[in-house]
Order: structure tokens, then sequence, then C-alpha cells
């Protein structure tokens, strides 16, 4: 009698054909293949997950493991619903696993877009809610970031991209900000009358193309057409409008499934025109480097930035350093809280599973001023996405430790 039930439930789930198996399969079944449908592109996962789904075939199944396989792809693509069903294998006692993409509806897209904390400068925050409209994509966020920028600004965007072709996206982004200063900023305007001033609201609409050139190579073109209303002398609307270009290039490289490279590069050029009827004119030239190499359980990593600025440029354009990203353990405030028009930075980066160590150096100053390195160092809990540390600044005198958390989705 007792070999019937495993007969009975074999049978029973067969006939489901490919519609599926009942999720509670016994643990007898082996999976035999590992398959995706619907809105799931195979290439973009990351190297761990594609690994550990392929190493499901041949495993007998495990509902929790797949529940939690289940749960990291739905991490990896947020703007889909993503559900798993099994069926029948192609021999007695396999059965096929099964994962589905599907679109979501507006109301459950709502997202964080970015989250990050500093002891010094306080909570950063950004929400956003998108659609999927048929090959084009509508996005609208809220945002209070006091961490990017020497300013908090606090307000909304929205976008709008649309797909031409394979090859290219034409994107339309609107911004409305209002501004918070540090006081440190307001004192050091004071003795700074070559800078800029401060303003209280901040608008910025972007229309862009971006191009796949060749392979991982990727041009964006456009215009940025920002207006800000100005506090001192007086209270008027002046204009920034520029010129956008950026290079970028990302490429992966996987030598075996325990070892993995990660390039991520970039080229940008903002130049600030009269003939925009902008009345700031300036160029803003920055480039930047992400580098990772991954073997099994250890993770090397190494970050670099340089800039210039040409001209005179608002505040919003001016570099700075000292953030839950650059320069951690230092306050931006403190070191410069007027920022720079030239700026160099790095980091070294070890990890260990999820546990890191780091090492930061740079400098953002003035042209025509000597540059003064500075360097940080610190330590904490780390992923692809979400990092928790705490850093000190390389100083003389009492070393104060500031607190980071950052998550980029």
């Amino acid at each position: 009698m007792r070999f019937l039930i495993p007969l009975v439930i074999y049978l029973w789930a067969a006939s489901f054909g490919s519609a599926g198996v009942a999720d509670n399969v016994n643990s007898r079944y082996t999976i035999e293949s590992v398959d995706f449908e619907g809105e799931l592109d195979r290439n973009k996962f990351s190297d761990k997950l594609r690994d550990d789904l392929q190493k499901l075939v041949g495993e007998k199944y495990d509902q929790s493991s797949v529940d939690g396989l289940t749960r990291r792809l739905q991490g990896e693509f947020r703007r889909r619903k993503i559900t798993h069903r099994i069926g029948r294998g192609d021999k007695q006692d396999y059965v096929k696993l099964v994962f589905e993409g599907s679109r979501r509806r507006i109301d459950e897209d709502a997202t964080v877009s970015k989250l990050a904390y500093h002891s010094k400068q306080g909570w950063t925050g950004g929400l956003e809610i998108d659609a999927d409209l048929k090959g084009s994509r509508l996005a609208f966020g809220i945002q209070s970031d006091g961490d990017e920028l020497l300013e908090r600004y606090a307000g909304i965007n929205a976008s709008y991209s649309q797909g031409i072709g394979d090859r290219a996206k034409l994107r339309f982004q609107f911004e409305s900000f209002h501004q918070q200063w540090n006081r440190a900023t307001l004192l050091a305007l004071d003795q700074a009358p070559h800078v800029p001033g401060i303003y209280r609201t901040r608008w910025n609409y972007e229309p862009s193309v971006s191009v796949a050139v060749a392979g991982p190579l990727i041009w964006t073109a456009g215009v940025s057409f920002q207006n800000f209303q100005t506090q001192f002398p007086v209270a008027r609307t002046e204009a920034a409008n520029a010129v956008i270009n950026t290079l970028r290039y990302q490429r992966q490289w996987t030598a075996s499934t325990s070892s993995k490279q990660v390039l991520d590069a970039g080229y940008s050029l903002r130049a600030a025109t009269n003939l925009l009827d902008s009345d700031f004119v300036y160029a803003r030239n920055t480039v930047d480097a992400r580098y990772s190499y991954e073997v099994r359980r250890h993770t090397a990593l190494v970050r670099f930035q340089a800039g210039r600025i040409s001209g005179r440029a608002p505040l919003f354009e001016r570099y700075s350093l000292g953030n839950t990203q650059t320069l951690r353990g230092w306050n931006k405030f403190d070191l410069n809280p007027l920022g720079g028009t030239r700026v160099v930075s790095g980091a070294a980066e070890y990890r260990y599973q999820v546990l890191q160590v780091f090492y930061d150096s740079g400098s953002v100053w003035d042209g025509g001023e000597d540059p003064t390195a500075r360097h940080s160092m610190g330590f904490g809990f780390a992923e692809e996405s979400f990092a928790l540390s705490v850093a000190f600044p390389l100083r003389s005198g009492r070393i104060e430790p500031i607190f980071l958390l950052s998550m980029n989705f």
C-alpha cells in the first residue's frame, strides 16, 4: 500500500502536463531542467544567481530552496512579478521547474530608489513608481537628497522613455526641487564672492537619446535646461542651459563559475553656452571608473574619479567629496563647504563574503589653489546594493568616527 502513495502523487502531477505540478512536490523528485518565461532576460542575471539556478538541475526538489531563489529573482527584477511552477519531466520521478516574470500593475510597483544615512549629514531617501507601457516606460518619484550635492534638494521627478529599435532609447526627464543649505556653506559664501550664490528652487527639463554604439559602449546626448531662483543679492531667475554628452562602457568577464570581473567606466561633458540662452557659461568634464574582481568569497574593488570645471558654474555643478560614497569618514562641510572646480578621488576595498574594509583618498579644490590630499579608512558589511559601515578620517588630533548606511536600487 505504501508504494501506491508516491505513484498516485506522480500520476496526479502528470495529469497537469504543462499547466504545472502542485508546489508541494515530494522531495523524491529530481529537477530535470530550469527554464525562464515571460519578462525575464537571463542575460541580466547576476553570475552568482545564474550559477545557483543552474545548480538546481540534478538536485532533489526542495521547496524552501526554490522559494529562496524566487525571492532573489524578485530582488534583481524589482519591476517584474516573479512566480514559479513545476511540470512533469521527460523521465519518471523528474520534474521541470519554470520561473516566470510578468509585468506589474502600477500600484504594485512603488520601490525605494535610494536610501542613505550619514551621521553628520542625516538621511537621504527616494521613492519611485513606474509602469511599462509596451516598449515605453513612465516613472514618477519623490526624494529628499542631502548626500549627492552641497545642497539638500527635495521635490519630484518624472520621466518618459521610449525604445527606438534595438539600439536606441529616447528619454524625457523633468525635475523640480526646493533647496536647504548648510550653515557652513552660507558662511563660506561670504568669504568667496567669485562663487555663485544659493538658490531656493531649481527646475530641470532634459531630453536625451542613448545609443548602443558598439557592444557594451553606450553614448548619450541631449540638452539640459536648468532654471533656478537665486536669493542674493536680489531674487531673480537664472538659467544654466547645457549640452550633455556621456560615453559609458560596461563589461563583465566570467572566467569560471567561481570568478568574475566587472568594469564600469565613463566620461561626461556638460557644456553651458550662450547659444542656449544660458546665464552661465562653463564646461564640466568628468571621468570615472569602477573595477571589481571576485573569486569565490573574496572581492577586490577599486574606484576612481577626476573632474575639472572651466568657466563659472552654479553650486549644483561644483564637485564635493565627503559623503556616503566618496572620502567616507569625512564630512563634506568640514572638508570644503563650497566644493570646488577640481576633483580627484579614489577608493580601494576588500570584501570577504559580506565583511568589508576600505581605504579612500581624494582632494577637491578650486583652480589656482594647491590641492590638499585627504585620507580615510573604515570597515563594515557590504554586498552589491547595501553597505553598513563605520569610517574614520585620517588626520592629526581627535578622530571622530562617522556611521554610514547606503542602499542603491
